[in-house]
C-alpha cells in the first residue's frame, strides 16, 4: 500500500475506547486492585524507583529510544480463539467464560488443558513474523514465552508441558522452540528482545495443587496459602527461579524481563523473592531490564498501563500495552484497528514520553492473521515516512494541545496535526501554541519542503501548503520545526 492510499481505509470504523482503569472505583478484593478482569493497573510514579547501575541506566535510554514494540500472545488460547488462559480460573468466569457454551467449567478445563496435544500451529515461520515486524517499524519484540496457563513455548527442562514434548504434535517441527527461533530471527533483524514470563502458572502442581485446594473452586492465586505450607510454595520459588535463568543463559540476548501476574508479590503473599532472580539474572546479562508490572520499587524499570494511556506525562518511563485486534489473543473475524487509529494512539503515547507495545497474535496455523495485513501494512508506510519525528524522541511542552502533538530530538522539534476521520478538513493555517524556543525553519517531514509561518502571540502560524487542503484528510501532517542557533 502506498503511502497515498492509506487514506482509503474503511470510514465507518470507529476507534476503540482506551480507558484509564486507574480512574474506576477500586474493587474490594486486593487481588482486583491488581488486576481487574484480566487488565493490569499500573505503578504510580511515585512508586518509581530509578536504577543506579550504569548499564540499567543506558538500556533505559535504549528503551526509551525506541517507541514502539511488537507484543506477541502466542499459545494454547489461539486454537479456540479465545481469551488467553483466564477461563481457567473459577473465580474469574464471571468475564472471562462468556465464549464457553458448548461444556460445564469442569469440562472445559480439562480440554483446555489437553490442548497441548492438538497444539500444531504448522504454517509458523519466525523469519515472515521478523520480516513484518522491520516492515512495520517495530524495534523490540515482548513474546509470551509462558503465560498463566503455564505452557512453555520453549524447550525447558523444567516441565512436560511445552511445544518441544512428544504428546505436542508440532515437536516434530523445525521450529517447535517457538522461544528460540522467534529471538533468532528477530535478533538477525536488529529487533531487540523482551521475553515476557508469567510468575504464575496454573499447570505447575507447586502453584496450583488439587489436594490443598480448600474451597474447590480455581482462583488466580495458588490453591494454598504459602504460609501454611512452605515446602510446596518453595518448591515452586526454585522452579519460577529455575526458568528465568535457564531463558537467560540458553537463549542469547536478552533486552527486558518483563513479569506478568502481578498478584504474585510480597504484599499478596506470595513472595517469590523475585529480586533475587533479577539479581542472579543480571550476572548472566548485566544489562537486563525488568519489568515487575504493578509493584513498584527497584524491580520495575518501567510501568506498564494496560489498554489505556495516561492523562499527562508519568515522568518515568512507561509502556502503553495496546492491541490490533480486541484482546491480546486471536479471536475468529476480530476487528483490527486501522493505521488511521493506529498513528493516533502512538503519536498520543510518544508524545507523553511513553512507548507502545501492540499486541499481534498468531492464527491458529502460526500465521500473521490474514485480514491484519492491511492495517499492518498501512501503519508500516506511515511510519517509513515519518519514524523520524518518533523515534529517539523524547517529551516537548506543551506535549498536546487540541488534535496537536509535540516531540523533540536534538535540535528539531516535532509537530503532528492528527485528523482522526478522513473526512475532517485540512485548514489552510495552524496555529502552534509553541514559545520554548525561537524557531528559524518549519519544513514538512515527509519531503523536507519548507513551509511559511509567521510568530504570533502564544505561538506560530504555520501555512499548509494548498497541495494538502485537497481531497481527503491524511492521517497526519507532520512538521519539522528548527531551533534558531
Amino acid at each position: 500500500m502506498s503511502t497515498e492510499n492509506l487514506e482509503h481505509e474503511d470510514q465507518n470504523r470507529t476507534p476503540e475506547p482506551t480507558i484509564d482503569i486507574r480512574s474506576n472505583e477500586a474493587p474490594a478484593d486486593p487481588e482486583q486492585e491488581i488486576v481487574s478482569q484480566g487488565v493490569h493497573n499500573y505503578s504510580a510514579a511515585e512508586t518509581y524507583v530509578r536504577p543506579t547501575d550504569p548499564a540499567i541506566l543506558q538500556q533505559l535510554e535504549w528503551f526509551q529510544d525506541q517507541k514502539l514494540a511488537l507484543m506477541m500472545h502466542f499459545g494454547l488460547y489461539c486454537q479456540p480463539g479465545m481469551v488467553a488462559s483466564w477461563a481457567l480460573s473459577d473465580k474469574d468466569s464471571d468475564w472471562s467464560r462468556h465464549q464457553v457454551n458448548w461444556a460445564d467449567g469442569e469440562t472445559f478445563k480439562k480440554q483446555y488443558f489437553n490442548l497441548n496435544r492438538s497444539f500444531n500451529p504448522v504454517r509458523f515461520q519466525p523469519e515472515e513474523w521478523a520480516q513484518m515486524a522491520e516492515d512495520c517499524g517495530f524495534r523490540y519484540l515482548i513474546l509470551t514465552t509462558k503465560h498463566h496457563d503455564g505452557f512453555c513455548l520453549w524447550d525447558t527442562k523444567y516441565t512436560d508441558y511445552k511445544t518441544t514434548a512428544e504428546d505436542c504434535p508440532f515437536h516434530e517441527h523445525k521450529n517447535a522452540d517457538i522461544v528460540k527461533s522467534m529471538f533468532d530471527a528477530f535478533r538477525e533483524k536488529g529487533i531487540g528482545i523482551g521475553a515476557y514470563f508469567s510468575k504464575a502458572d496454573w499447570h505447575c502442581p507447586d502453584y496450583w495443587n488439587e489436594k490443598l485446594r480448600k474451597d474447590g473452586m480455581t482462583s488466580r492465586g495458588p490453591s494454598y496459602d504459602p504460609k501454611e505450607y512452605p515446602e510446596v510454595w518453595n518448591r515452586f520459588k526454585e522452579y519460577t527461579k529455575n526458568q528465568v535463568l535457564e531463558l537467560c543463559e540458553n537463549y542469547g540476548k536478552l533486552d527486558i524481563l518483563w513479569f506478568d501476574a502481578g498478584w504474585v508479590c510480597e504484599h499478596n503473599g506470595q513472595d517469590i523473592d523475585l529480586g533475587d532472580i533479577v539479581d542472579e539474572a543480571r550476572k548472566i546479562q548485566p544489562w537486563l531490564l525488568s519489568v515487575d508490572r504493578t509493584i513498584g520499587g527497584a524491580y520495575e524499570n518501567y510501568v506498564t498501563p494496560e489498554l489505556c494511556i495516561p492523562e499527562e506525562p508519568l515522568g518515568v518511563p512507561w509502556e502503553s500495552c495496546l492491541t490490533l485486534g480486541v484482546d491480546f489473543t486471536y479471536e475468529y473475524g476480530d476487528h483490527y484497528k486501522s493505521p488511521r487509529e493506529l498513528v493516533g494512539l502512538l503519536v498520543n503515547i510518544v508524545a507523553k514520553g511513553g512507548n507502545m507495545a501492540l499486541n499481534v497474535s498468531p492464527q491458529p496455523d502460526g500465521r500473521i492473521p490474514v485480514d491484519a495485513w492491511d492495517s499492518l501494512n498501512g501503519f508500516g508506510q506511515w511510519m517509513k515516512t515519518y519514524g523520524d519525528a518518533i523515534y529517539g524522541t523524547r517529551i516537548c511542552a506543551p506535549y498536546q494541545s487540541g488534535n496537536l502533538s509535540f516531540t523533540q530530538k536534538g535540535d528539531s522539534v516535532y509537530v503532528f496535526r492528527l485528523y482522526p476521520t478522513v473526512q475532517e478538513s485540512v485548514e489552510a493555517e495552524i496555529f502552534v501554541p509553541y514559545t520554548e524556543e525561537k524557531i528559524s525553519e518549519i519544513c514538512m517531514v515527509e519531503n523536507g519542503e519548507t513551509v511559511a509561518f509567521r510568530e504570533v502571540e502564544g505561538g506560530l502560524c504555520i501555512t499548509v501548503p494548498a497541495g494538502y487542503r485537497r481531497g481527503s484528510a491524511p492521517i497526519a501532517l507532520v512538521f519539522e520545526m528548527k531551533k534558531a542557533k
